[in-house]
């Protein structure tokens, strides 16, 4: 953990000695230098959902060491980092700082909805292309920000899908849908209810908002016990979690308390192994069915590598994979053109076809994947297990 808490000070201050990019495009020989752009990421490097942001940043680091590193660039990359702790609130700052740095071209993130949404307005007034890696809420694809795009399936995939895994395949006729407030968790749960309606479900909808204290670390075992004697009474054989893996880990604690029997599932917010060690006892969290619109790696260069650069697991590093493969697409988009300007990245973005890591890469006109799958793995003796796709 210590280790952890040092590597995030260096990421969120934008310091990355540790990670520096290896020396390329140095002029000998009386060349000209390589001009030098910075691709940013922008997610949560600190507070209670930090190990999402860790997983991201590291795997768009790596994309960004190898293509230096291969000398066939013809210009030098850089990683800038901008830490808006998954908060909408925090988001605008950052935002404006980013589009400030007048040497940045593209951005890796936002990687959560609600910073996306509060950022997008100074991305888009900037032309500054933004390749969510994780962002899912639909109503981001819609807004007219034509410098937005996401490698992920949005909630309205998602949220139907998982709806017709828990009624079809789990089998459970009455569903307990529980959202935080957020604007990804609120989306995400609203899209299950519907679908799970519509596959004669009954279904009891409310609302717990996500604590303050998992944002800032003083979380109590305590948290949620309201809420899961609720979930107990209301009879539910499935209980459905819109939300992030600090939230629900606490409510899996007390969930766990009260005796709750009925299966528990959530989506990709969730689907980290953060989840279980937030959770007491650890042991609590097995059963939980989580999905995602994301892979996990089977690669063994990308998981060697991964892990050399992190010092953690990319195994169960959820969007790792696709934030790698997003910072690629960006970097495929600039290898194609003349002129590198963040318009003509934009531009180069919508007629893009890249065969990433993860999948075939191509953009509709709102900037939505083209083709997607839904994952659904499940936590079994204290680890996350892919069952495959939902």
């Amino acid at each position: 953990m210590r280790r952890l808490t040092k590597t995030v000070a260096a990421i969120a201050s934008g310091s990355l000695a540790l990670l520096a990019v290896p020396a390329v495009g140095v002029a000998t020989s009386g060349a000209a230098p390589k001009p030098t752009y910075t691709i940013g990421y922008q997610g949560p490097l600190s507070g209670g959902n930090q190990q999402l942001g860790l997983n991201m940043v590291f795997a768009v680091q790596l994309a960004i060491n190898q293509a230096n590193a291969s000398g066939k660039l013809p210009f030098v990359l850089k990683l800038k980092t901008f830490d808006d702790q998954g908060d909408p609130t925090v988001a605008p700052s950052v935002a404006q700082s980013a589009v400030a740095n007048k040497n940045l071209v593209a951005m890796v993130g936002p990687a959560f909805s609600g910073a996306t949404q509060a950022s997008m307005r100074y991305y888009f007034a900037a032309s500054l292309p933004v390749v969510s890696p994780s962002a899912t809420r639909v109503s981001l694809a819609h807004a007219g920000w034509t410098d937005f795009f996401r490698v992920v399936a949005d909630d309205g995939v998602q949220g139907p899908a998982d709806a017709n895994y828990a009624v079809k395949k789990l089998h459970a006729k009455k569903v307990y849908v529980v959202n935080d407030a957020s604007s990804y968790g609120a989306g995400l749960a609203s899209a299950f209810a519907a679908t799970a309606k519509a596959d004669h479900a009954s279904v009891t909808a409310v609302t717990v908002p996500g604590t303050a204290a998992c944002q800032n670390g003083t979380a109590s075992t305590t948290e949620y016990s309201a809420a899961a004697i609720a979930a107990k009474a209301s009879g539910a054989s499935l209980l459905f979690y819109g939300g992030y893996y600090c939230d629900l880990g606490l409510f899996l604690t007390q969930l766990h308390s009260v005796g709750y029997k009925g299966a528990v599932m959530s989506g990709d917010g969730a689907n980290s192994p953060s989840l279980i060690q937030g959770t007491t006892p650890h042991s609590a969290a097995n059963g939980v069915y989580l999905s995602c619109a994301c892979a996990q790696s089977t690669s063994m260069a990308f998981n060697a590598q991964f892990q050399a650069l992190s010092h953690f697991s990319a195994a169960t590093a959820t969007y790792a994979p696709e934030s790698y493969d997003a910072a690629n697409v960006i970097i495929a988009a600039m290898k194609s053109l003349k002129v590198i300007s963040r318009k003509n990245i934009v531009a180069a973005l919508h007629k893009i076809h890249y065969m990433g890591m993860t999948k075939a890469i191509s953009f509709q006109p709102d900037g939505n994947i083209a083709g997607a799958a839904i994952y659904v793995s499940q936590v079994k003796n204290g680890q996350i297990v892919q069952l495959g796709l939902e």
